[in-house]
């Protein structure tokens, strides 16, 4: 049963790390430039999951191996106006869909709950295993 506790937890965690590179496409869905200030669009993350737990493949659980980033082309909109529009005055943002992010966040959101359940459930059933050997 331990090992059923540990599985839920490695999907909390996976989920969390999701959970945060989503926050993270959400918070910057109109950044055009990168950390060094030049005129750079963020560029879209997502986590890769996988099986068992790192350093450990095929093992129980889940763990995201990395996150990688979108090689999506970025959104291209005109506005001479701002400040990073090229000659054409066009201007590119990030390769996020606020859409897509709250659909993904909403489903990494339920996983985590999923998780959290399965743990109670295991928790009843070591504790109701319990009182039937006291």
């Amino acid at each position: 049963m331990f090992d059923a506790l540990d599985i839920s937890a490695s999907g909390l965690q996976a989920q969390r790390t999701r959970l945060d590179t989503i926050a993270g496409n959400i918070a910057n869905m109109n950044t055009t430039r990168n950390t060094r200030g030049e005129v750079q669009p963020y560029r879209r993350r997502f986590a890769v999951f996988a099986p068992g737990r790192p350093g450990e493949p095929g093992g129980p659980g889940v763990h995201v191996q990395r996150v990688e980033q979108d090689r999506s082309p970025f959104r291209r909109v005109h506005d001479p106006t701002h400040p990073d529009a090229n000659k054409d005055g066009d201007v590119l943002y990030p390769n996020i869909d606020l859409a897509v992010e709250v659909v993904n966040a909403m489903e990494a959101s339920r996983a985590y709950e999923a998780n959290v359940t399965a743990m109670e459930v295991t928790k009843a059933m070591m504790n109701a295993s319990l009182r039937l050997l006291a």
